[in-house]
């Protein structure tokens, strides 16, 4: 195992990280931008790097800067958290040829995952489950406005790379295909770089359900349970649980066993999810994407199986077998994650600002993974996500209960915060039974 281990990252995420590798008895190392400079991750280290101005570019997208800062505070290991340069290949390439472990999968599977083109013909191939649509970048209107009549509508147009639902937008016609597929390239050349596009048989009623898998030292690839993330805004998770309410004993079977597949597919290495999409009325599932990296919802997972996924990381990186057995990951009770952001709760715009009251909740069954402390400011510069309200409960309605308690306990001052919508979506009769799909907060926003 090596003995030291750079977060390139910020926020609740390096210090979930950072808590990690200092209980398994490794020296923790920091980076952060002029902004950063006070937040508790920082402090909560054992060593600290400073990489530049604010702006991410500047600091946590600065391949070099963070190369440098390994060498600098002797780090020989790099996290790369979730976001910024997490599924970034040829971060993940220099890391390698700077004679350091990098903590993820191979750039290869990075490469052939992040092109979701390239990847659902992948899984294709895979005998992973797929939507009908395009297996080539759609080039113009003309030749999206063929692909949609061959696939039927509605259709889904997105962004070829990145994540995060950028660029994605559902044409019902000819005139709304015009419409998305100009939205949808122009925001797949801002945010990934490249404006090819792809068309997928869009699901009126879905459910957003992932796998989380984990590819061993040995080879082998494992799922460790399924996670809902159908409560969301403008395709942005907002609320995560598991197990799925949604999903049924053989349907979870069929997903796993896909997901394990999908992994196998590309020599998976390290935690990454496989996301999916479950029709509500077929009642089965198809491909959406593979997430190369730790997701912002892990704690989910970790919770109803006691499995520390960034432990298991770490282990898999420097070669070392796991500390489960690969058969003992069936889920105990029931898990809630609700993100907690400095943003307005009605429309869902950022809200930032300094902190003047932070007082988390505390009591069984009840984790909080949080990047800031009163007097620290949330910036304009990062994502608004402030805290994981997280709860575990022997069943779902317990695990609901708290967290409803851990909500109107959790008092945040300062900066505007989506505490009320929590409250509200977990009284809402869709969420209560289990009965809802990706779009309940349009439902509750309409």
């Amino acid at each position: 195992m090596f003995g030291s281990v750079l977060v390139a990252n910020r926020g609740e995420i390096a210090r979930r990280v950072i808590r990690t590798v200092r209980a398994m008895g490794l020296r923790a190392v920091a980076v952060h931008s002029e902004a950063d400079a006070e937040l508790p991750f920082v402090a909560e280290a054992d060593a600290a790097f400073a990489l530049g101005p604010a702006a991410p570019a500047q600091s946590y997208l600065d391949i070099a800067r963070v190369l440098e800062a390994c060498r600098a505070t002797g780090a020989e290991a790099i996290h790369p958290g979730y976001g910024f340069l997490a599924e970034n290949a040829a971060f993940a390439r220099a890391v390698t040829e700077a004679g350091l472990v990098w903590i993820g999968p191979s750039p290869d599977a990075i490469e052939r995952m992040g092109d979701k083109i390239n990847a659902r013909n992948l899984m294709e191939r895979a005998g992973v489950p797929v939507a009908a649509g395009t297996r080539e970048p759609v080039a113009g209107q003309e030749q999206a406005l063929a692909a949609a009549a061959e696939i039927g509508y509605p259709v889904m147009v997105k962004a070829a790379a990145g994540g995060g639902g950028i660029g994605m937008g559902v044409a019902h016609d000819e005139d709304g295909l015009r419409k998305a597929f100009q939205a949808a390239t122009r925001a797949a050349e801002r945010f990934g770089g490249s404006p090819a596009v792809l068309l997928e048989r869009y699901v009126a009623r879905a459910r957003h359900v992932e796998v989380q898998i984990l590819g061993l030292a040995d080879g082998t690839v494992v799922a460790l349970g399924e996670r809902d993330c159908s409560v969301q805004r403008r395709h942005q998770k907002i609320v995560e649980e598991s197990p799925s309410p949604g999903v049924s004993a053989a349907l979870r079977a069929r997903m796993l066993d896909a997901a394990v597949r999908a992994g196998e597919a590309v020599g998976y290495r390290g935690a990454g999810t496989v996301e999916c999409l479950v029709d509500v009325e077929q009642g089965d599932f198809v491909f959406l994407e593979m997430n190369t990296r730790l997701q912002v919802e892990h704690p989910v997972t970790e919770l109803v199986t006691g499995v520390d996924l960034v432990e298991q990381q770490l282990r898999v990186a420097a070669g070392e077998p796991v500390t489960f057995a690969a058969g003992a990951t069936e889920p105990r009770g029931h898990a809630i994650e609700l993100r907690v952001y400095a943003e307005d709760p009605k429309r869902f715009l950022p809200g930032p600002g300094k902190i003047d009251v932070w007082e988390e909740p505390a009591g069984p069954g009840v984790r909080v993974d949080s990047g800031y402390v009163v007097g620290n400011t949330v910036t304009a510069f990062y994502d608004p996500l402030m805290a994981k309200l997280c709860v575990h409960g022997a069943d779902r309605a317990q695990a609901l209960r708290r967290a409803r308690a851990v909500v109107a306990s959790f008092r945040v001052e300062g900066p505007k915060n989506n505490l009320p919508f929590c409250a509200e979506l977990l009284d809402h009769p869709e969420f209560v039974t289990g009965d809802y799909d990706t779009g309940l907060v349009g439902r509750m926003r309409a």
